[in-house]
């Protein structure tokens, strides 16, 4: 048997997430704490008293997701189950990587708090609101949706930017460039094309300014050796080198995040039990669809869940 951690991404979020565990395992509790020093400010509060509408903003739901994650992983510890001694590899959605990263050590949790802060407000900052957008495409392929793109382009920025299970992949770029992409999807035979309601158009070119920002803020601090191997979006493979995950930190501002690559690349390596850690259940649902009955998935976001996985 062979296990993965993997960390959800934008879009888990929820008002009172983490906050059972924090009422039942001091390790989670110090968790939030922590973040909340890190930040100078109470995230915490927000995250279980506040307005979703204000932990759904880019520079609060990234480390507000990544404390409920980290929440999870230290209840989980106090059960005697660590990263370390139980799982074989670790992976992320976009943020979730660094939610991977501070689980295997090789950031630490005050660190990362800041980091994401950084990456949310550079993210934000980086294109104007109504220049950018982004799309889901259901029903086509990868190789479909990359030619989509690459049609609905005209001289603008357009790319796939998640590509997230067999059939759901979104595209990123300047609006007008995205909205041409829903038509020709739709044309395409796309089951589903949509516009999606988020703040900016991550994981294309039009990001370049806060992959600036994030290769400054990340020479500031530590990347050390993660005590298991780390699944990389734009790599969709396992990385363990320090210099490396840096690079490729930077690189995942702009670049496309290879989730249905990376999920089979730990299947083919011999993976078989996915546990989704922090809020939500939404990477379960896409690994089922490409793994089927050949892995296991289990959700761990409250006490009751991290008691019957310890059983």
């Amino acid at each position: 048997m062979s296990r993965a951690f993997v960390f959800p991404g934008q879009g888990a979020q929820t008002i009172g997430m983490g906050r059972a565990l924090a009422e039942t395992y001091p390790a989670a509790r110090s968790v939030f704490d922590e973040v909340d020093a890190a930040l100078g400010e109470k995230l915490s509060a927000l995250i279980w008293e506040g307005d979703i509408a204000r932990l759904t903003l880019t520079e609060n739901a990234q480390p507000a997701l990544m404390a409920t994650s980290m929440a999870a992983v230290r209840a989980l510890e106090a059960e005697g189950m660590s990263v370390e001694s139980h799982v074989d590899f670790v992976a992320g959605h976009s943020l979730g990587e660094y939610s991977a990263l501070c689980a295997a050590g090789s950031l630490s949790l005050s660190d990362t708090a800041r980091l994401l802060r950084i990456r949310g407000l550079a993210m934000q900052e980086a294109v104007p609101v109504g220049v950018g957008a982004m799309a889901a495409l259901l029903g086509l392929d990868f190789e479909t949706a990359v030619s989509v793109a690459a049609e609905a382009a005209e001289g603008e920025v357009c790319q796939a930017a998640n590509d997230n299970d067999p059939a759901q992949v979104v595209v990123s770029g300047h609006k007008a460039a995205v909205e041409r992409a829903v038509e020709i999807a739709r044309a395409r035979g796309a089951r589903r094309a949509l516009i999606l309601p988020v703040s900016a158009p991550f994981h294309c070119a039009l990001m370049q300014p806060a992959a600036h920002k994030m290769a400054e803020a990340l020479s500031a601090v530590v990347i050390s050796k993660p005590s298991v191997p780390v699944v990389v979006n734009v790599r969709a493979e396992a990385v363990t080198e320090p210099d490396r995950i840096f690079d490729l930190l930077v690189a995942q501002v702009t670049g496309a995040v290879r989730w249905r690559e990376s999920v089979l690349w730990m299947e083919r390596a011999g993976v078989t039990e996915f546990w989704e850690i922090g809020a939500g259940k939404a990477l379960s649902g896409m690994i089922k669809r490409m793994v089927g009955g050949e892995a296991t998935c289990r959700a761990i976001g409250t006490p009751e869940d991290v008691v019957a996985a310890k059983g």
